[in-house]
């Protein structure tokens, strides 16, 4: 989409940095703005396999969705920091298996808002909301999520390449336990992040955080902080490759498959 046919009465600032849009341009996508494709050229300088990366996190995205419908048996999910609408979305997975499956998006770049409409417009049990994750209690207030969440029943809370741009201060792991305080026993959390797992790691988060302000690279034990008491499903927090894999993994890793951890845990 060309800068100037970007809707009118969206709310959106062209000179700074949006991580759905950065996102955007890894994923190939045409809805960014120069100051987007410059932090990510930064970033490729860095870590030029990024667009694999980008790629591995959906198609873990879609696995943990999978299971979630189909072995665990979920029918709602919020997708916390869902980013811009691209290929295999977290509603066409879902009810790709059950049509009644329910998902409400929530990410808080105001264009999310406008495209995400545009592409909902016909499905009834699934909308976007704008509105910031790092503050669940208003997220958890918000109509629409009480339209299509019931409380009483299982949710698959999504947390899926989002929680490294939260800062330490930010307190990450008491956000993912505000959500799962919320949800009933039986509910799910999937949580994707980078991962100090390789030497680079160091350089691409100062990377980040000088060019985008967020971006920390957290070691496995970190991030296993984020399920708190929850239990872990196999094969626990792995590199996304490693996690459910369609077909087994019988290579040594690269840079770019180890770059991001992924897991999924069960509330009691």
């Amino acid at each position: 989409m060309a800068e100037q046919d970007r809707p009118a009465s969206v709310d959106i600032e062209p000179s700074t940095p949006s991580i759905a849009r950065a996102y955007d341009v890894v994923l190939g996508g045409r809805d960014n703005f120069a100051v987007d494709r410059d932090i990510v050229g930064e970033m490729l300088k860095i870590v030029p396999q990024l667009p694999e990366v980008a790629a591995y996190n959906r198609q873990a995205l879609s696995r943990g969705v999978r299971y979630l419908v189909e072995e665990a048996g979920i029918r709602q999910f919020m997708d916390l920091g869902s980013g811009l609408p691209t290929r295999e979305n977290t509603h066409q997975v879902a009810q790709r298996s059950a049509p009644d499956a329910r998902v409400v998006y929530v990410d808080n770049d105001p264009i999310v808002l406008s495209h995400g409409r545009s592409l909902l417009v016909e499905n009834d049990n699934t909308t976007v909301i704008t509105a910031d994750l790092r503050d669940p209690a208003a997220v958890l207030a918000h109509p629409e999520v009480h339209r299509l969440i019931d409380f009483s029943e299982p949710v698959g809370v999504l947390l899926v390449g989002i929680l490294h741009h939260l800062h330490d201060s930010e307190d990450p792991s008491g956000v993912a336990k505000a959500y799962m305080d919320a949800a009933p026993s039986g509910s799910h959390l999937f949580m994707t992040s980078f991962c100090a797992s390789f030497p680079e790691a160091a350089a691409l988060e100062q990377t980040y955080l000088s060019v985008l302000g967020t971006g920390r690279f957290r070691t496995l034990d970190e991030l296993r902080g984020f399920f708190g008491d929850l239990e872990m499903i196999e094969p626990g927090l792995v590199s996304l490759p490693e996690w459910r894999p369609e077909t087994p993994v019988d290579h040594e890793l690269s840079v770019a498959e180890r770059l991001m951890a992924g897991g999924m845990a069960r509330k009691p």
